[in-house]
């Protein structure tokens, strides 16, 4: 009996061996992306609809951005569009606007070159330029595109914007929509989403595999570093509790805290200054 049991425990430690091995050369084998926040506008806001419970006289100039994903063999993945529209340019007159195509060659990155956007949710200042980047292939929560709007484009839920439903409804005729069936996906090797976060009815943040570990891209899921720093909801959520969870599970899944990137806080050039002239590389 004894030997059986020592044979046996013999054979499970080689094959917990083995399987160790191969997990480890599956993480090895992920790409590694180079990870760029990308500032193309800032608007003045009021930190009280950033920050849940923040002093209302509190002023910020948010940064506008998009993320943009660098990785092997021509791949260039954004994490949300921005916005473009001159009715959205009239209405919020952004400062030091560029477009978000022009924006990204900054790093020598064509609009032709994008291949993926990774739409965060459908709010205009992230959904807007999708149809900037012709080429690219949009990936969005499969609840959060039915939640807002139909295949025809016809608006379900306010916070879509009517014009960008239009064309993310036309994108989707075109073959170029794929919707993500819910939490922990990798949609792209070396790239996850997860959702949770209520900023929206379906709203995901990003997970990306870089030579630092995992950068998670927040998105608005965390506005400003100050809703992670005191543990605080952001102040448009749909249900506070998901968005501090998901927040607090961001922590879990960065390599290192100070690689969660929230959606519009200026500081993350200042804390990431390199390569400069309203670029940040998150490393």
């Amino acid at each position: 009996m004894k030997l059986r049991q020592r044979s046996f425990s013999l054979a499970a430690a080689t094959i917990a061996a083995f399987l160790c091995v191969v997990g480890t050369a599956a993480a090895q084998a992920a790409p590694q992306y180079e990870v760029y926040a990308i500032r193309f506008a800032s608007i003045p806001f009021r930190v009280a609809g950033l920050v849940a419970g923040a002093d209302t006289s509190r002023r910020l100039d948010i940064a506008m951005m998009v993320w943009l994903l660098k990785g092997p063999n021509g791949r260039n993945v954004l994490v949300d569009a921005g916005f473009y529209r001159d009715a959205f340019l009239s209405r919020w007159r952004p400062e030091d606007f560029v477009k978000p195509s022009d924006a990204v060659a900054k790093l020598g990155v064509s609009p032709e070159d994008v291949t993926d956007v990774i739409i965060s949710h459908v709010h205009w200042d992230h959904l807007d330029g999708a149809d900037l980047f012709p080429k690219a292939r949009i990936w969005i929560q499969r609840e959060e595109f039915d939640h807002h709007l139909d295949v025809t484009g016809v608006v379900r839920n306010r916070a879509v914007d009517s014009t960008d439903a239009k064309m993310l409804a036309q994108i989707g005729r075109d073959g170029r929509v794929s919707k993500i069936d819910g939490d922990d996906k990798e949609i792209i090797p070396g790239i996850r989403v997860y959702t949770g976060g209520k900023h929206t009815f379906a709203s995901q943040f990003v997970g990306v595999n870089t030579a630092a570990g995992t950068v998670v891209i927040a998105s608005d899921n965390a506005y400003l570093y100050e809703n992670l720093a005191k543990k605080v909801a952001i102040a448009q959520t749909l249900d506070a509790a998901s968005n501090l969870k998901a927040q607090a599970r961001m922590a879990t899944l960065a390599a290192d805290p100070r690689l969660i990137v929230p959606g519009h806080d200026p500081e993350v050039f200042s804390r990431f200054p390199s390569p400069g002239n309203g670029v940040a590389r998150i490393r």
